[in-house]
């Protein structure tokens, strides 16, 4: 494969790195970079919880950490972000000070950690960026938290163990089962930040947020008249996306088991269908078989099941809700493999659109796309990176009686 840049050690912490290939990769392009991946030696030195912080972007994933910092007893010290002058007016912000990225006192660039709060954007670049401003310590967020596993639930930023053999061939079988070259290339560009923490990027894919769940293909394939299932259904704004493609929909059924995410998702429904004729919302959590799971629940985006959760919740299955859907998306913070084995009855019967996402555990490497290629026939296997630092990765399958119909 062409390869525009030679790859690039990144200045600042010195382990992120970041390459740039010319082309999509073809099944034997990809089978070889899985193999240079899988022969590589990665460097995760720990990134330290000693020094004082300061989060770079107050967007979503910013009031997320700022909340995540909360509940694991540390705080920051202020905020880094281009719309400085708007954002020290916002009541979420205005507690601490909030400086462009050029405007930060001198010595608060050597004595503290900068958390980069954003995966909108490659990261490599941006902490370049930070590195010529004069920042002496950068981290990914996501890497940071790693280091808080055993008392907070969040999980995006794992890092993947060397591949032994069998799990080599076994994502290999993945590469080669992926209906088109794009999603190979997403799916090295996932495997090698997890692996090596390595940012790469491939001419002719595009990374984009706005559009998870609902990639071109899966439009395309969308009839009229949907029956949609929100596995993980947070405040409903995949529901109202929904809504808004094909607002002649016949049913949304909402699974949501976290209380506090629950009762806003009501309001949500209530506001935009108050006869609720065409609604439905679950209060269990979606599992491979009935029963109970522990639950860490009040994370917001991340509650889900966990060892280390304080509530019990009910498992149900997608099966057991007897309905015929004809798109299902789960983000389940890594429960998904599960789900998906809970709904092999639903699925051959009613040959649903399916969206899940991949990147809160290892299941994403290989168990999760391997499992819909060897389950469900004659479907189309696709994965897409939806944001940067190895997150937003979501792996679909489409029906082919339904493709470009």
């Amino acid at each position: 494969m062409a390869q525009l840049a030679a790859s690039k050690e990144s200045i600042g912490t010195g382990r992120y790195r970041a390459r740039h290939f010319a082309a999509l990769p073809s099944v034997a392009e990809a089978l070889a970079l899985l193999d240079e991946i899988a022969a590589a030696t990665p460097d995760f030195a720990t990134v330290p919880v000693d020094m004082p912080l300061v989060l770079y972007g107050a967007g979503n994933l910013g009031q997320m950490a700022r909340e995540f910092l909360a509940e694991v007893g540390r705080d920051f010290d202020f905020v880094i972000d281009r719309n400085a002058d708007v954002l020290s007016e916002h009541p979420l912000w205005r507690d601490r000070p909030v400086y462009a990225p050029d405007a930060v006192p001198s010595y608060l660039k050597q004595s503290h950690l900068v958390l980069v709060t954003v995966v909108t954007a490659p990261y490599v670049p941006l902490e370049a960026m930070l590195d010529d401003l004069g920042f002496a310590h950068i981290a990914p967020f996501y890497d940071f938290a790693e280091n808080f596993r055993a008392v907070h639930s969040l999980s995006n930023g794992w890092h993947a163990p060397p591949l032994p053999e069998a799990d080599r061939q076994q994502t290999a079988n993945v590469l080669s089962g992926f209906a088109d070259d794009a999603s190979r290339a997403h799916h090295l560009q996932f495997l090698a930040w997890r692996q090596l923490r390595q940012e790469w990027l491939f001419d002719g894919t595009v990374v984009a947020n706005h559009n998870r769940f609902f990639i071109p293909e899966v439009l395309d394939a969308l009839a009229s008249d949907p029956v949609f299932v929100d596995g993980g259904a947070h405040h409903g704004s995949v529901s109202l996306a929904v809504d808004g493609l094909r607002p002649d929909w016949r049913q949304i059924v909402a699974v949501e088991p976290d209380t506090d995410n629950r009762a806003v998702l009501e309001k949500t429904f209530h506001d935009h269908w108050p006869d609720g004729d065409r609604t439905r919302i679950i209060g269990d959590a979606l599992g491979s078989a009935p029963g109970e799971a522990r639950f860490h629940s009040g994370l917001g985006y991340a509650s889900q099941i966990s060892p280390i959760g304080q509530n019990t919740v009910t498992l149900t299955t997608l099966d057991a809700l007897d309905i015929q859907p004809t798109f299902v998306k789960l983000h389940l913070e890594g429960g998904e493999l599960d789900a998906l084995r809970g709904s092999l009855e639903t699925f051959r019967r009613a040959r649903p659109i399916i969206a899940a996402t991949v990147y809160h555990n290892a299941d994403g490497i290989w168990k999760t796309p391997l499992w819909l290629m060897e389950s469900l026939r004659d479907y189309r296997i696709l994965f897409r990176t939806h944001s940067w630092c190895g997150t937003g990765a979501v792996v679909y399958a489409i029906p082919d009686e339904i493709t470009n119909m």
